[in-house]
Formats: structure tokens, C-alpha cells, sequence
């Protein structure tokens, strides 16, 4: 396994960074806790010093992706949600945090990266803790029913490598994605079920418009890179770490081999769907 060493204040020292000056309160053992601001909120986030996984480390790349979801809080809003390499769930605890949003963490099939996880989520108030799935790329997946309708991960193409793992992954998790059904629906009559329908179509029909006022408000205030509505399932992905122009075109190439469609929505943020899927209005 390719293992990548990396200096924590060569990540957080720079003059435009997010994370606390106090960048250790506590150390003990292999483990690290700095204070990291994000938008509107300051969480504790402790670390490991060393991962054979590289799973130690908050990535800078996680707070630009984070601003950017509170910039598009429509489009996530109420999403069933899961996050490719969590790492130190820092990402997924500020969704539950902010948005309350149904998130499930994943990475490696590795117990400390879990029991870390757990952790963070105590330490930052989130109870009960985040759902976790340990899942390596490209092997089965745990759940054989992915109900997952919003995908996310940030500075995840370090490998190229496993480029090809990860596609699998996706490819796994949007095209076999099956909604979740409430099962427990009251008996009601035929009467009572028409008036329901019709009642919910008209709301339906009234957020529609309001929806579509505010995605044509977006599109012409923002250009063309951006994405009227996300389609369900969708995958976005978000990076700051520099990788070679061809790297990026392997994995992107590899997502279009496989049937997927990538879009650039700006600010480095990238939407993966399957090609049949029409995104464009799609809510």
C-alpha cells in the first residue's frame, strides 16, 4: 500500500488557513486535538499523528468544500447522505452540526478510524454519534441496497491507483441506488388518500416554481458553471490538493469509461452522475 507522510504545519501554518493558531490543546499518545474554525462553528477535532491509512490528517481542502455547501444549502438540504474517506469525520460532523443533515461516515475497514470518528462526534456535541461504514474501495460494498441519495467526499485523488477502486465504488453506490420507503403508513381510505394526493401535489407544485424562481436566480447570477438542481443520486466531490492535469484527466476519463457523467460546478467542486440522468432541474 502507497503510504504518503505529511507534516501537519506544513498544512496549517499558512497565513490564509482556517485552523486555529492553537494548534495543539492536547496531545497524548499518537493522537493530536486542534481547534478548526468553520463556517459559523469551531470544532475539536482530534487526529491521529501518524496513519499508515492516511487517515491522520484534516485536509485544508475540507473548509473550502464546506463554505461551498453552505453557499448551496438547497441543494443538500434534507439529502439522505454519505461521505467517501472521512477520515476525521470533521466534514460530516459540521453537516449534522449546521444542517442537521443525515449523514453516514465511511472509509477504510479500520477500527480506529471509526472509534476516531466516535470520538469527534462526543467531543462536538453530536449524539447520538455519526452512522459509520467501514468500506475499502473497489471491495463489496457492506450494504447491498444503497439508499444514499447525496454522495460527498473532499481531497480524496491522492492515489492514482486506486482511481479505478473508487470509480467501482460509485458506480456501485449511484447506479444501484434504491430511495427509502417509509413502511410505517397509516390505513386510510380511498377518499381520504385522493384528498392527500391532491393537497400534496398542489405543495408540490408551489415549491416547484419557488425552487425553479431560485435556481434561474442562481443561473444567471452565477454563470454557467453552475448546476440547476442536483439529481438524485449525486456524487459531489470537492479538492484542494494539487494533482498533475493528467492525473485528474484519469479519473475523470475512468468515470466517463464507466458511465458516469462529470460536471464542474466551480471553486474546484465537481457533480458525478450516471450519463442517463438529466441533472438540470432534477431536485
Amino acid at each position: 500500500m502507497e503510504i504518503a507522510l505529511f507534516s501537519p504545519s506544513s498544512l496549517f501554518a499558512d497565513e490564509d488557513g482556517n485552523s486555529s493558531d492553537k494548534e495543539t490543546t492536547k496531545t497524548h499518545q499518537s493522537y493530536v486535538e486542534r481547534s478548526h474554525q468553520f463556517p459559523g462553528m469551531e470544532l475539536l477535532i482530534r487526529e491521529f499523528s501518524f496513519h499508515e491509512l492516511n487517515a491522520n490528517l484534516l485536509w485544508p481542502g475540507t473548509f473550502a468544500f464546506a463554505e461551498w455547501l453552505v453557499q448551496h444549502r438547497l441543494w443538500i438540504e434534507g439529502r439522505h447522505t454519505i461521505e467517501l474517506g472521512s477520515g476525521t469525520g470533521a466534514l460530516a460532523i459540521f453537516l449534522r452540526k449546521s444542517f442537521q443533515l443525515d449523514v453516514t461516515t465511511s472509509d477504510h475497514d479500520d477500527q480506529e478510524i471509526e472509534e476516531n470518528i466516535a470520538h469527534n462526534c462526543r467531543v462536538n456535541g453530536v449524539t447520538p454519534i455519526l452512522s459509520h461504514i467501514r468500506h475499502s474501495w473497489g471491495n463489496a460494498f457492506p450494504s447491498a441496497d444503497p439508499d444514499w441519495d447525496l454522495v460527498i467526499a473532499s481531497d480524496i485523488l491522492l492515489y492514482v491507483k486506486q482511481y479505478a477502486n473508487l470509480i467501482k465504488t460509485l458506480c456501485f453506490l449511484l447506479k444501484c441506488y434504491k430511495p427509502k420507503i417509509n413502511a410505517a403508513v397509516p390505513q386510510r381510505n380511498i377518499g381520504e388518500i385522493g384528498d392527500t394526493m391532491l393537497t400534496d401535489l398542489c405543495n408540490f407544485t408551489k415549491q416547484r416554481l419557488q425552487l425553479m424562481k431560485l435556481l434561474i436566480f442562481f443561473g444567471d447570477n452565477f454563470g454557467t458553471d453552475t448546476c440547476l438542481g442536483l439529481c438524485r443520486p449525486a456524487f459531489l466531490m470537492s479538492w484542494r490538493r494539487r494533482i498533475g492535469k493528467e492525473d485528474e484527466s484519469v479519473f475523470f476519463t475512468g468515470c466517463e469509461n464507466a458511465g458516469l457523467e462529470v460536471q464542474h460546478l466551480g471553486s474546484r467542486v465537481y457533480c458525478i452522475q450516471c450519463r442517463e440522468t438529466n441533472i438540470k432541474g432534477t431536485t
